[in-house]
């Protein structure tokens, strides 16, 4: 496809409506959970509740029950990729997501454990191979797995063996750990034990190109690359400049997109939507503008932890709190500015839909708002 000297631009509003089509966030989809979390590329488990969160946003009759059975029948699994996080990925992309990435973000922070000094006299191979062979013979947690490696490498650090182990090895972790109203400790054995069949090959990284802009996209290699934790990406964008759109944004950056991926009108309506901790959404653009309006960005984190956040009209727009006692539920809604009428009842009600979906039944709930308040509509 040819593009033209002067590409067009695109506002932060038709990104963001670009964008939230993609993420299944302006209208919810008629998918089932293992489409949806292939369509998104995984998605973001550093704890074990977002991504059932995350599909309650996003699916029409999504149940968290579904997403636990197809972990128990591993047809999808918690495993380190992008960023070197922890994602809830299908069975293939676990292993081909994770092949693709690991000399990124993976291999970064294996250097950085190496470099601190803790594991001067290990071989990564020996550690590799010792490492594999004690969580193929039984899922292990980090701690059996860093006290069988002590007996190996005595002087070495023990913290630094473990996490070694878990860069150098696809480890899944393995249920009941993630599993919906149970859970577990983390154990771990390889995706080759965890997983039937022949593994598949690398990701391709054009095709992987491809599929990020059809979930994230419209795009620009940094964003790309920020999503990933890869680097050296402009190659692929080149040899595929052909067969995509290009766009700029307001400040001149080049973004790339699907000839055939939706881009709504910047005015379309985008519900009020909660989402949890670590969403992907607000993870995977070097410019995360298109979402969080700049003057917003350092209140979704608490020192390295994410907060769970809203959005209205498409954008950031405030906090959401959990209070799970034995005997009620109570979601609290924390806007960042004074709320119309109009909005405190959107919000409301899909605080409410949130809670439906994910609180046992026979639970009673409450939702509350919390100061600035609420303004005439």
């Amino acid at each position: 496809m040819v593009t033209t000297a002067n590409p067009p631009t695109l506002s932060p509003r038709a990104l963001n409506r670009a964008t939230l089509d993609r993420q299944l966030l302006l209208r919810r989809a008629p998918l089932a959970a293992e489409d949806a979390v292939a369509h998104l590329l995984g998605l973001q488990a550093q704890n074990t509740k977002p991504p059932y969160y995350a599909l309650a946003a996003r699916l029409d009759g999504f149940r968290p029950e579904e997403l636990s059975g197809l972990m128990e029948s591993r047809a999808v699994a918690r495993i380190v990729t992008m960023r070197s996080t922890v994602h809830t990925h299908t069975a293939r992309d676990a292993v081909a997501l994770r092949r693709l990435v690991q000399p990124g973000a993976i291999d970064r922070e294996l250097a950085i454990f190496v470099s601190r000094g803790g594991l001067d006299g290990v071989d990564l191979d020996r550690l590799a191979a010792v490492s594999r062979a004690l969580v193929e013979e039984k899922p292990r947690t980090p701690k059996q797995l860093r006290e069988e490696l002590l007996e190996e490498w005595p002087d070495a650090d023990p913290q630094s063996l473990s996490l070694a182990a878990r860069c150098l090895l696809p480890l899944v972790q393995v249920t009941p750990r993630g599993l919906w109203g149970r859970g577990g400790q983390v154990a771990l054995t390889t995706v080759d034990a965890w997983f039937d069949g022949p593994a598949p090959e690398a990701a391709d990284l054009d095709a992987t190109v491809l599929r990020y802009l059809g979930a994230f996209g419209p795009a620009s290699v940094k964003d790309m690359q920020t999503w990933c934790g890869l680097t050296g990406l402009a190659p692929a964008f080149e040899r595929l400049r052909p067969r995509l759109l290009v766009f700029r944004g307001e400040r001149g950056t080049e973004l790339f997109d699907l000839p055939d991926a939706p881009r709504p009108d910047e005015d379309t309506p985008a519900p009020a939507r909660l989402l949890p901790e670590f969403d992907n959404l607000l993870l995977s653009h070097a410019d995360r503008t298109r979402v969080v309006p700049a003057e917003h960005r350092s209140r979704t984190w608490s020192g390295n932890q994410a907060r769970r956040v809203f959005l209205l009209d498409g954008f950031l727009a405030g906090l959401w709190f959990l209070d799970e006692a034995k005997d009620r539920t109570t979601l609290t809604l924390e806007p960042f500015a004074r709320l119309t009428r109009a909005q405190r009842a959107e919000l409301t009600a899909e605080a409410e839909r949130t809670l439906r979906v994910t609180v046992p039944a026979g639970v009673p709930y409450d939702v509350v708002h919390r100061e600035p308040g609420v303004t005439g509509s």
